[in-house]
């Protein structure tokens, strides 16, 4: 991607209004809103023990930590906010029960090559909780030499000596939830922010050898603008993170009540929100950051940007990563684990996921078993989301199809002037297509041409605006 983005130039006002739409993100495909209670815990125990006799194969761990300070207006995630040390050890009980069961149903699978703690704000559990909750997962599990494991925080409730602990315990990255470095944004988004506190954690997160540290940014926050955010993007690139994610808010506050205490008349529109987007893009490039995948930006010498330049970029519900294992499993409230060929969801109820448990049995609320035209177009959507391009014989390789004869219409679509993508979002021919430097700020467009279930949510507030 050139560091003079002038591509972002062919982008009209006009284009915006005909390509923006409520659309997935892409994190998984089928997406979430296709999980249902017909898969049950019965059919997940059958997923992982074919899983398990994959033994050559490494995993993927998620770990989710719901609680937080405080529950921010633009948060998406399953949060639910402050909680007392009573409250905490009870889920710390509840997720060792998970991990001790999953673990008795992956005898032969316990290479980890990615962990990731989540939420919620994991350091609200203190650091006599992470140990245990660490303690407890390395009991079962073995972090392979090159894992990636991180974890991610909120600055301000995030101490110096939690750093030191976590860097001991073998984790080596982090990630920072920034969102916007403006006062009067944060306010509206009811959070609070010490500058002083991040800069001080990430300059002691580098004596401490974290190998990358990332920050998210959200673009399309309330009462932001260019020049505030212009602001916070010059005094982020001052701080040099190794990788950035910036995301556009995905205001939804239909299926996400904190959001509804968002002015919805102070949120940029169309036009701006995009605008926000692109000088991000123009910043950071002209910076020395390389894109990586959708929303995602890296140093150059980091893995991410070389994964990027060398097309081995994957994506699983944890985010972009290096690593291509098979199968991810998460555990805690709300978690969703991808084995096997099927998406499984914990319950985002507390007091049904931990009853589960404590009866013994996988809190899983609802999955999704996929057919083999999903896991094709599984494959397709993510290497368009990760590597912006598609090699058809790789992926009739991969299933034993003709990929171009497969996805005919879909061809057809992206090139047709009235299509789900402009002319000149893609480039096809008889090897594959590939994603044009403008069709990357529409590739969630994109890849709906590939979705065989978008027809069946539409009108349902499933989805943010793809712009």
């Amino acid at each position: 991607m050139t560091a003079d983005p002038a591509y972002i130039d062919q982008v009209t006002p006009e284009l915006l209004a005909r390509h923006d739409r409520a659309g997935p993100r892409y994190t998984s495909y089928p997406t979430a809103v296709e999980f249902t209670a017909g898969f049950t815990e019965a059919d997940w125990r059958e997923r992982l023990s074919a899983a398990d006799a994959r033994t050559d194969e490494p995993l993927s761990l998620y770990v989710h930590v719901p609680f937080c300070a405080g529950r921010c207006a633009f948060c998406g995630c399953h949060s639910l906010g402050p909680a007392d040390g009573e409250r905490l050890d009870e889920y710390l009980l509840a997720v060792g029960r998970e991990l001790d069961l999953l673990a008795a149903h992956l005898p032969a699978r316990r290479r980890v090559v990615q962990y990731h703690w989540g939420g919620g704000t994991p350091t609200t559990l203190g650091s006599s909780r992470m140990e245990a909750l660490h303690d407890r997962v390395t009991r079962h599990f073995r972090l392979a030499d090159d894992v990636e494991a991180a974890v991610e925080l909120n600055p301000q409730v995030t101490s110096g000596e939690q750093l030191s602990l976590l860097r001991e315990m073998g984790f080596n990255r982090l990630s920072f939830g920034i969102q916007d470095l403006d006062a009067g944004v944060l306010a509206a988004c009811g959070r609070e922010f010490d500058s002083r506190r991040i800069l001080g954690l990430l300059d002691g997160a580098r004596q401490l050898g974290y190998q990358s540290l990332n920050f998210d940014l959200i673009y399309g926050l309330p009462r932001q603008t260019l020049a505030s955010f212009a602001a916070t993007l010059d005094r982020v690139v001052a701080l040099r993170p190794d990788r950035l994610a910036v995301y556009s808010f995905a205001h939804l506050p239909a299926i996400r009540p904190n959001q509804r205490a968002i002015d919805p008349d102070q949120l940029p529109g169309r036009n701006l929100k995009f605008a926000l987007n692109a000088l991000a893009i123009r910043t950071l490039l002209g910076a020395g950051y390389v894109q990586a995948g959708m929303d995602h930006f890296a140093l150059p010498e980091d893995d991410l940007a070389r994964a990027a330049a060398a097309g081995r970029l994957h994506r699983n519900f944890m985010g972009y990563t290096v690593h291509r294992a098979p199968d991810m499993v998460g555990v805690g409230l709300s978690s969703i684990s991808s084995v096997a060929g099927a998406f499984a969801q914990n319950h985002k109820d507390l007091a049904a996921w931990a009853a589960a448990l404590g009866a013994g049995r996988f809190p899983v609320e609802r999955g999704l078993g996929l057919s083999e035209d999903d896991l094709i177009r599984q494959a397709a959507i993510t290497e368009l989301m990760c590597n912006f391009r598609l090699d058809f014989a790789d992926l009739g390789a991969r299933f034993g199809i003709d990929a171009g004869r497969y996805f005919a219409a879909e061809r057809a679509a992206l090139t047709a002037a009235d299509g789900p993508a402009a002319p000149g979002f893609v480039t096809v021919s008889g090897e594959g297509l590939e994603v044009t430097p403008l069709g990357r700020l529409f590739v969630r467009n994109v890849c709906m041409a590939f979705d065989r279930y978008l027809e069946k949510s539409a009108g349902r507030p499933a989805f943010s605006r793809t712009i």
